[in-house]
């Protein structure tokens, strides 16, 4: 931009920009782009003082974008993608699904959907799949991530397409060593001469934590993460019974089910997208691709259903 016409006058600055904002340090930018990291750095210099303000935050774990990057990164995220798509097009390969494609959900559900994943990857080789596994929340906005796979209430954000995908049953699960060590409950009303693996976040809006809130003494809770990871590695180890879905539960030789599932503490899954990129083709056809093999699942195997 310069001061006279108020324009932009090289794309690959804010391209690089916004890739250095979206993955967070120089070399992580400097690697996904094929360049050095001093041409990173030169160009987020120039991008700087040709807008006469700070675009980041540097410190020792990497760059944060300021308020102006934020904006800046928003328009940048969503003009990346269309000049890609743009690009497919003038190539006259209509057809091709081609390009990044990140895609962001809990590591609870990571060994849910990496498959499909892997599986669309194949069906379509010109795509590269990324995919953060995160308790918080990527924000599409600011080109974070193409597909949210999110779970507990209906997300909000204005600007964000949002698709009911599935509703997980949930139930609570011990290591067979710390059944043959503790036994298992009785009834639910035994429940409290247990020991419990939790979440700690009993103000979640996630139904189970409500539930264990409300039913489980503090004081049985003898490991806490806010980790989903962490979580399923504690029950695994025998540190006491803990919800997991169904489908983990299921696939592990090695878990009782404590308790059969209850309505009330099924998750919901939600298909989260920004509008500026919801009808690009890659999405289109990953979150087409995504329901089609999520409903032959649920036909063929009763654990995929709620």
């Amino acid at each position: 931009m310069n001061a006279q016409n108020q324009s932009f006058d090289n794309w690959d600055e804010i391209r690089i920009a916004y890739h250095v904002a979206r993955l967070g340090t120089l070399s992580a930018a400097a690697e996904f782009l094929g360049v050095h990291h001093a041409t990173v750095i030169r160009h987020i210099d120039t991008l700087e003082n040709k807008l006469a303000c700070k675009l980041f935050h540097r410190h020792a774990r990497g760059y944060t974008p300021t308020e102006a990057g934020k904006d800046l990164m928003q328009v940048a995220a969503a003009s990346d993608d269309q000049f890609s798509q743009l690009a497919t097009r003038l190539n006259g390969d209509n057809d091709l699904i081609s390009g990044e494609l990140m895609v962001t959900t809990l590591s609870a559900l990571s060994q849910l959907f990496a498959p499909f994943l892997i599986s669309f990857q194949q069906e379509h080789p010109a795509i590269r799949i990324s995919l953060h596994v995160d308790e918080r929340k990527f924000r599409l906005e600011y080109g974070e991530a193409h597909v949210a796979l999110r779970v507990g209430k209906k997300p909000d954000e204005p600007d964000n397409v949002v698709q009911h995908f599935a509703d997980l049953s949930m139930s609570l699960y011990a290591h067979k060593s710390y059944v043959e060590k503790f036994g298992l409950p009785r009834n639910e009303q035994d429940l409290k001469n247990h020991f419990f693996v939790g979440s700690g976040n009993f103000t979640s809006h996630v139904p189970h934590n409500r539930w264990m809130k409300e039913n489980v003494n503090e004081n049985q809770i003898v490991f806490r993460t806010p980790q989903s990871r962490s979580l399923h590695d504690a029950i695994n180890s025998g540190a006491g019974i803990g919800f997991l879905t169904e489908i983990s539960g299921t696939n592990s030789d090695n878990l009782v089910q404590v308790l059969p599932p209850k309505p009330e503490w099924n998750i919901t899954i939600w298909l989260v997208t920004h509008i500026d990129l919801h009808r690009s083709a890659k999405v289109q056809a990953f979150t087409s691709f995504l329901k089609e093999q999520f409903a032959e699942k649920q036909a063929c195997c009763p654990s995929f259903n709620a």
